[in-house]
């Protein structure tokens, strides 16, 4: 590797996260690695995870492959269910459960037989309007099918606005799910990151640990460390240019930053073709020998340009902190007017992820 452009993974801080969210004792924790557990590193998210977390999320079949060849052998909860017949029969296979929201796969899963049937779970819409069956639905179909009531199926719900404490929705979502697992006297998953920390009685017997396992906050308003979450990426680039530029000058593409003064600015190996947004206006804010520098012009394919003018003895080579541990990633959402969940997912492949 001679680009020096990385994102570093820090395992010690997934165990450290995986133990601040942790549940009320009854409720079982599963840790979300969808989506190469969030750009993190799936393989390497559940290794660390491996000796305390008994179940793991995914959400496409596709997914389970590179976690079954590297050792992984805990039960893997596909949240989006089969995409086709075939998923249903590979999931038996490998230890997968599937969570059916959908007529179509439960006429998959019923042509099967008894042998070759996984372990399904029910998706249940209690508000969100984006999958699962409604609480009738989800009634009439253990009544109507035997293989299913045998299951004892967890019905799982999804909150739309967790992440807003406030939000008098997450009362009456939750007020249904427990309903409908109350009289069915079946297990229920409702809670992720935000509801656990904020919702207890959500916890039911499972719960789902996601962008809050990663160290970025899952409460809109409330930073991450007030929960003792620490950061586990820390995304790292290095000056590969230094310039001179004069008091109206302006820096990148269409000339959209101009100097206010005479000033230093510090090209950084990294672009959007990395996964540094394209849209951080200038001013986002960047780390140099741990001190705060701001984003200027234009995010390129390859290079950001930085104002490092106030920034003493900086130089060729100097590390560059886009977000991590001196910078949360949440921070820089703001700035990018999105969400951390978007900024860590699309770090894209050509930047290396190492342990540290």
């Amino acid at each position: 590797m001679t680009r020096s452009t990385r994102a570093i993974i820090n395992p010690d801080a997934i165990r450290n996260n995986f133990s601040q969210l942790r549940p009320a004792q009854g409720c079982t924790p599963i840790a979300v690695i969808k989506a190469d557990a969030y750009g993190h590193g799936a393989v390497t998210v559940a290794k660390a995870l491996s000796e305390v977390c008994d179940c793991f999320a995914i959400a496409i079949c596709d997914e389970a492959a590179a976690l079954r060849e590297s050792g992984i052998s805990q039960p893997l909860l596909v949240l989006e269910g089969p995409h086709h017949v075939d998923d249903c029969y590979a999931a038996r296979v490998n230890n997968l459960i599937l969570l059916i929201h959908n007529p179509q796969q439960i006429a998959w899963l019923d042509a099967l037989s008894p042998e070759q049937r996984p372990q399904v779970w029910l998706k249940v819409d209690t508000g969100m309007h984006r999958l699962g069956f409604t609480t009738d639905e989800v009634a009439a179909l253990l009544a109507g099918y035997d293989w299913l009531t045998q299951q004892n199926p967890v019905l799982v719900s999804h909150f739309a606005c967790a992440d807003d404490p406030q939000n008098p929705n997450n009362a009456a979502q939750l007020q249904a799910f427990l309903t409908l697992t109350g009289t069915l006297a079946l297990p229920g998953c409702m809670a992720n990151s935000a509801a656990t920390l904020c919702y207890p009685a959500s916890q039911a017997q499972w719960c789902r640990l996601g962008i809050g396992l990663y160290g970025a906050s899952p409460v809109t308003g409330h930073p991450a460390a007030e929960y003792g979450l620490t950061p586990a990426m820390t995304l790292m680039a290095q000056i590969i240019a230094l310039h001179q530029v004069k008091q109206g000058e302006s820096v990148g593409y269409s000339q959209t930053w101009t100097a206010p003064r005479d000033s230093v600015i510090a090209t950084v190996g990294i672009g959007y073709a990395d996964g540094y947004p394209r849209h951080c206006p200038s001013g986002t804010p960047v780390v140099v020998r741990g001190q705060r520098g701001q984003l200027v012009g234009r995010v390129s394919m390859d290079m950001i340009t930085i104002d490092v003018t106030d920034i003493k003895e900086v130089a060729l080579g100097d590390d560059v902190e886009l977000w991590g541990q001196q910078l949360p990633v949440d921070e820089v959402a703001d700035w990018a007017g999105t969400i951390s969940y978007e900024l860590i997912t699309r770090v894209s492949a050509r930047v290396p992820r190492v342990s540290g």
